[in-house]
């Protein structure tokens, strides 16, 4: 049996390439946590994590001085009592986002050694269900954005063979009806207009712009109002034709189970970092299978590629690129499709050089087995 001899981590900084500005905040940075396991016969398995702008160095802490010292000397192949046995060490700080994206970075780390050893690639490893998964665009529908270059990003994606975008709303009702209004006249009735508020709304003001923006047929209304407000997405859901979609800012299994039992969405957008990795985004996925709901999930689309190929029920998969400094070659796109890596592992091409060069100073740690 070969068990873990070394953990190291560090953290890496990335700036966004484009502006990105939403109802609530302007995406700055991306702090992404690496994780790099070693076991006893020298097999490598790497994970990372992300923030959008703090909270990096505090699960950089977290993983330092809680959750890699318990991994070592554990047999890694055992992913489901690693994670759950993490998650009772952290108990006093969960369900939460630091805890569940310190646990992604290891899980996914896990994950990533056990497809290795196996020979496999994630998306078989964790199912293989499919070879492919249908992409829509959210880099050019940022709430700044004048109209027309939202339009013309859209129009860009759909020749690309894209099936879809996906645009902030947030400005007065008149102006982001006048957007969405002008999009679908130049998109045409087959392209898919997706809209993502960012939690930006009251319950009655969500009731109201639903009824606005149906005019424009959107494919989903996304996180429309507070995460916490099951009860809010509930009334919003029975009031509107427009599908709701909730999942980037839930944390765990039974998050979503409440959202499914009350029929308070109908577009689970589980992200595999926030909700602690892949192990729990499985069950997320298959809960979600249970209830015909589809999943489309949030960003980190260079891994999510892997696990919408896994699984029956993932519809779309969003582009937002964000790795291209940290990997030797990008996600692979035809026909405006998303296909799986098939070397084994997760199926990022880590450029392991760059990572080392753009590590933040002070995070890096290193842990071994005595």
């Amino acid at each position: 049996m070969a068990t873990i001899a070394r953990v190291e981590i560090c953290m890496v900084d990335l700036k966004p390439r484009v502006k990105r500005v939403d109802a609530i905040q302007s995406f700055v940075s991306q702090e992404t946590p690496f994780v790099r396991i070693t076991d006893s016969d020298g097999a490598v398995g790497v994970g990372y994590s992300y923030t959008i702008g703090t909270g990096g160095p505090a699960i950089v802490e977290l993983l330092a001085r809680t959750l890699a010292p318990a991994l070592l000397g554990r047999d890694g192949a055992e992913i489901e009592k690693i994670w759950r046995e993490l998650l009772f060490l952290t108990h006093a700080t969960t369900v939460g986002a630091i805890t569940s994206l310190a646990l992604a970075a290891i899980d996914t780390a896990l994950w990533d050694l056990r497809c290795r050893r196996a020979a496999l690639p994630l998306h078989v490893m964790a199912g293989g269900a499919k070879d492919r998964i249908p992409l829509y665009t959210t880099e050019g529908g940022w709430l700044h954005l004048p109209k027309q270059a939202l339009i013309d990003d859209a129009l860009q994606a759909k020749a690309q063979g894209f099936g879809g975008s996906k645009v902030k709303v947030g400005r007065p009702i008149a102006e982001d009806v006048e957007r969405l209004g002008a999009l679908r006249e130049a998109l045409g009735p087959e392209f898919e207009i997706f809209t993502d508020a960012n939690q930006a709304f009251t319950v009655d003001e969500a009731i109201r712009r639903a009824r606005h923006y149906e005019t424009a047929d959107i494919g989903w209304f996304e996180e429309p109002l507070p995460a916490d407000d099951v009860d809010g997405h509930v009334r919003l859901a029975r009031s509107t034709s427009i599908p709701v979609a909730v999942g980037e800012s839930l944390y765990g299994l039974s998050h979503f189970r409440d959202y499914l039992q009350r029929g308070a969405c109908s577009i689970i957008q589980v992200d595999v970092a926030r909700i602690g990795g892949v192990t729990p985004w499985l069950k997320v996925a298959h809960l979600a299978e249970a209830y015909n709901v589809a999943v489309c999930p949030h960003f980190l689309m260079e891994l999510h590629v892997a696990l919408c190929c896994a699984i029956p029920n993932s519809r779309w998969l969003e582009y937002i690129p964000q790795l291209d400094e940290l990997t030797s070659e990008p996600m692979r796109i035809r026909d405006g499709h998303a296909e799986p890596n098939n070397a084994p592992g997760l199926g990022v091409a880590w450029d392991f050089a760059a990572i080392e060069r753009l590590t933040a100073e002070g995070s890096r740690r290193d842990l071994r087995a005595t």
